[in-house]
């Protein structure tokens, strides 16, 4: 009998990993219960979780996103960002913006990183009440939109305002959430004009200035800065969940404490270990296809868990044990195939600098309380991480 994993059900909410595991360990395909969705298939399994995450018979298309109600039609053009696209048009997208998002360039940007997330760190003294601050609104919520002000080339007078769109976007689906959209749409708008007229020294500057016929219309230039604000909600999560991880685990965070070089390996395992994304973006069977003996029907939507998958053990040995130094597969957590995670490699340096910055800035941090979890079937977080520094 298939496994189903209902999204309503309290103890799957507080405790995905128990829930995933159990539906893993019966099946390399389980049920998702979602009020208001027909058949939603969700593999477990990391070898066929990654295998169906390559598989052309699946496609990603507008099904896969749900977009908030009272967005005016004129943004919508906008949100239809490559992640929405399969086939030649994705692969066309992801050749002009690919060069943008390199490890090489990442590892340029670092230095502009540090500055932003020391700037933060030098405020967060400053939000102390009782003797404790919450990191989510104070520094994880605002560093990873900070840092896509940077990067599209935001002027400094209009980054606060832009970090309550993130806050918006960050808050999930509601009222906020759409009413920030079109105000980053037109932000995204001017940013690239910007770029048209005087390329800055930043992401919509190099692919201003890169020389192929084939160029970014204005229009794809502003979806990517919407695609961008959406993506920057991975590291606001996985930062928190990183430092609690980090924070339970003391002789984990002393081997980073006494040797830096480990940061880059630590940041995979966190990735693995408490990653934020529960689930891949669905994607949606062009024809009947079977995994594992399960047959999911053409235009059934099928997800991968890569809450289950990355603890898979017959993938990764001992693999609820938290491990820094773990070798072995790469983690599911930037998904897999085509629509890997485009700003993997941003994402990556950006975590790395935000935990090593304030471990080393805050060497007595302290957990204050149990940490609530957000509510979220899709999403693994905290709803807030209550610090003493």
């Amino acid at each position: 009998m298939t496994p189903e994993i209902d999204l309503t059900d309290s103890t799957v909410l507080t405790d995905p990993f128990t829930a995933y595991d159990r539906a893993r360990e019966e099946s390399a395909v389980a049920k998702l219960v979602i009020p208001g969705f027909g058949p939603f298939w969700v593999v477990t399994r990391y070898t066929e979780a990654r295998a169906m995450l390559g598989d052309p018979r699946f496609e990603v298309n507008s099904g896969s996103f749900l977009r908030p109600p009272g967005i005016p039609d004129h943004c919508l053009p906008y949100l239809e960002t490559m992640a929405e696209k399969d086939g030649p048009e994705h692969r066309r997208l992801r050749r002009l913006v690919a060069p943008a998002f390199t490890p090489k360039r990442a590892a340029q940007l670092r230095p502009r990183l540090a500055a932003i997330t020391e700037r933060l760190l030098d405020e967060l003294p400053g939000h102390v009440e009782d003797g404790v601050v919450d990191l989510v609104p104070h520094f994880a919520r605002p560093l990873p939109i900070d840092v896509i002000c940077e990067l599209v080339g935001i002027p400094q007078a209009d980054r606060a305002r832009w970090r309550g769109y993130g806050a918006a976007v960050a808050g999930g689906m509601g009222p906020d959430f759409a009413a920030a959209i079109p105000a980053i749409v037109e932000g995204a708008k001017e940013a690239v004009a910007r770029s048209r007229a005087e390329p800055g020294d930043d992401l919509l500057g190099d692919l201003v200035h890169a020389q192929d016929d084939d160029r970014l219309t204005d229009t794809e230039l502003v979806t990517l800065v919407w695609h961008l604000v959406l993506g920057g909600q991975t590291p606001v999560n996985l930062i928190t969940n990183a430092v609690e991880a980090l924070l339970r685990h003391p002789d984990q965070l002393a081997q980073l404490r006494a040797d830096a070089g480990l940061w880059p390996g630590a940041v995979e395992e966190l990735m693995r270990w408490c990653s934020p994304q529960l689930l891949t973006t669905p994607r949606f069977a062009r024809q009947d296809v079977e995994i594992d003996g399960q047959r999911i029907g053409k235009g059934e939507r099928v997800t991968a868990a890569m809450v289950a998958a990355d603890r898979d053990p017959r993938v990764f040995d001992d693999p609820d044990r938290f491990d820094i130094t773990r070798p072995g597969p790469a983690q599911l957590g930037f998904s897999h195939g085509p629509h890997f995670c485009l700003g993997a490699s941003i994402a990556r340096v950006q975590t790395e600098v935000a935990l090593s910055s304030l471990f080393a800035r805050f060497p007595d941090l302290a957990l204050t309380e149990d940490v609530p979890r957000a509510p979220d079937g899709g999403t693994w977080r905290p709803a807030r991480l209550l610090l003493a520094l």
